[in-house]
C-alpha cells in the first residue's frame, strides 16, 4: 500500500510539472511565424526560445518577458556562424546574445516586436 502511495504521488508531481510547462511564457506560447515569410518562425515555451528557418536551421535560447519589454539571449551549441547569422542576419536580431526588443502588440493572433526603428511582426501558427 504504501507503495502504490508513493508511486501515485510521483506519478502526480510529474504530470503538475508537465501541465505548468508553458506558463511563463504567458501569451508568448507556442509558435509564430514571421509576417511575409513562409519559413521563418519563432517559438516560445516556458523560458525557452526557438528561432527556426524551415530547411536552413534552428537556435534555441532562454527568454524573459517583463511588461513591454523582451530579453533574449541566444546559445550556439556548436558555436557555428550560421547560428549567429540565422538570428542577426535573417531575424535582424543582435547581439547574438543579448537581444532587447520592446513588445508593441502580443494577443492570441499577432506578435509585434520592435527594435529601435525596426518592425518584426508575426501571426500565431
Amino acid at each position: 500500500m504504501a507503495r502504490f502511495f508513493k508511486t501515485t504521488i510521483l506519478l502526480l508531481g510529474i504530470l503538475l510539472a508537465s501541465c505548468q510547462e508553458g506558463r511563463e511564457a504567458g501569451d508568448l506560447l507556442g509558435q509564430w511565424r514571421m509576417t511575409g515569410s513562409d519559413t521563418k518562425y519563432v517559438s516560445f515555451s516556458g523560458t525557452f526560445v526557438k528561432f527556426a528557418i524551415l530547411n536552413r536551421g534552428e537556435v534555441f535560447g532562454n527568454f524573459q518577458h517583463v511588461g513591454d519589454s523582451l530579453y533574449i539571449k541566444c546559445y550556439s551549441i556548436e558555436a557555428t556562424p550560421s547560428d549567429t547569422l540565422l538570428v542577426e542576419g535573417d531575424y535582424g536580431l543582435a547581439p547574438f546574445d543579448n537581444i532587447r526588443l520592446k513588445i508593441e502588440t502580443l494577443n492570441g493572433d499577432e506578435l509585434i516586436l520592435s527594435k529601435g526603428n525596426r518592425i518584426i511582426s508575426f501571426y500565431k501558427y
